[in-house]
């Protein structure tokens, strides 16, 4: 349950928070530097998003999908009338103290929302901050099941479906396959204990048997232990949820002969990566070749794709692109249907304009409804939203990958999920 947001709205940071200059990503957005929910008529947006650090790769797409939401939403007139200013933005960084400072930048911009962060942890950081200072914060990309019963004060949303929903699509992936003994390993932290409990429970769920559930520091240095944990345990599958470093979970798996020509091996969405066989194995790409995984699907709308792409033509990956995107159009529609920039005054439609009204597909068009004075039902570029009490989807689109023989990322399917295993 989500506690009641109003007593939050007067709420602000603290005089020594403010002092912190915004960087990164544009100007401060004309926000005036005094936090959040002031309704000054004009919606300022933020970003706390992967830089640099272990999900780099992900801070490109994620990025440029916030400044072409913000294009596309000034392209329709704006919101309020105003056209929303450059989005201000600050590096998470992968590190807690970097992602709580990037944090303090751009709420010290007085900003309204803030996009991310990419990772479940570097949320979690700073969440407090945020919907404590009565500013909305979206992630595009948080997965982790913490976020559903946290207490946010109504203020934290996102657009990425909890690991509750991917979790028995990874088991019935490895299923299919006729796999029975699964070893499981980890990261030590919400997002790895989160999707290896789901997936777990939905392995045992189906009659697998679970042969080892580790979990890992993901700051060592040498991951050989892991890999000798897994062949130890006489699987034949392996699931390794991993960001970066499940590169050098991968070298020491294949090294000790628990690689994917050996057994069933299956990732996540911190493993989908075109790089990845490049990464494991600059001179054999194909050794990672049969490998499979689940990640929330990223690139199902052909339409978005081609405009996010003449938008940002360098982009190559465009995984929790759809997401972002679909985090900023759903803000500036729910100040629309509030008809006001103040985040406790619209952080309340956020929910409501995702569900039980008429369907719209755009900005534009779910406007001209609002104006109408009709409820809308935005279904976004990353499929129907439908956000449940918690704010976040009650069902999910959920890609199934995998690295064909010559060790390529190759999209098979996409599966719909509500979390049942």
């Amino acid at each position: 349950m989500r506690a009641s947001i109003l007593w939050r709205s007067a709420i602000f940071l603290s005089a020594t928070a403010l002092v912190v200059t915004a960087c990164g990503g544009g100007d401060d957005g004309g926000g005036g530097g005094d936090g959040g929910g002031d309704g000054d008529g004009v919606l300022n947006l933020g970003y706390v998003l992967p830089e640099t650090g272990q999900l780099a790769f992900l801070g490109p797409p994620q990025i440029q999908s916030a400044k072409f939401a913000i294009k596309t939403i000034n392209d329709a007139g704006g919101v309020l009338g105003q056209q929303i200013p450059d989005i201000v933005g600050s590096d998470e960084g992968g590190q807690e103290a970097q992602a709580i400072q990037a944090a303090d930048r751009v709420l010290s911009a007085g900003v309204d929302a803030i996009i991310g962060a990419a990772a479940s942890g570097m949320s979690l950081a700073f969440i407090d901050s945020v919907t404590g200072a009565g500013v909305v914060q979206c992630s595009g990309s948080n997965t982790a099941p913490t976020f559903t019963d946290y207490d946010d004060g109504g203020f934290y949303f996102r657009t990425a479906p909890s690991d509750a929903l991917q979790g028995p699509v990874l088991a019935k992936v490895v299923r299919e396959d006729n796999h029975n003994r699964v070893a499981i390993v980890a990261r030590a932290d919400d997002y790895g204990r989160g999707l290896m409990e789901a997936t777990k429970k939905a392995l045992e769920a189906d009659g697998a048997t679970v042969v080892l559930d580790q979990t890992y520091d993901p700051e060592a240095t040498n991951f050989d232990q892991v890999a000798q944990q897994v062949k130890n345990s006489r699987p034949d599958a392996a699931v390794v949820i991993a960001f970066e470093e499940g590169t050098q979970i991968m070298q020491s798996m294949i090294e000790a002969g628990a690689g994917p020509q050996q057994i069933g091996v299956y990732g996540a969405d911190g493993l989908r990566s075109e790089e990845l066989a490049s990464l494991v194995s600059p001179n054999n790409p194909a050794v990672i070749a049969g490998m499979k995984g689940t990640a929330p699907a990223s690139a199902d709308n052909p339409d978005y794709v081609k405009r996010l792409k003449e938008f940002a033509p360098d982009l190559q990956e465009l995984q929790f692109a759809p997401q972002v995107y679909d985090c900023v159009v759903s803000i500036a529609l729910a100040a629309e249907k509030a008809k006001s920039d103040d985040p406790a005054t619209f952080a309340p439609e956020i929910n409501g304009i995702t569900k039980d009204g008429e369907k719209c597909t755009s900005f534009a068009d779910c406007k001209k409804l609002l104006d109408q004075g009709t409820d809308i039902d935005y279904d976004g570029v990353s499929g129907p939203l439908d956000f449940v009490e918690a704010g976040e989807p009650g069902q999910a689109t959920i890609e199934v990958y995998g690295y064909n023989q010559q060790g390529k990322l190759e999209t098979l399917r996409t599966e719909q999920s509500t979390g049942a295993p």
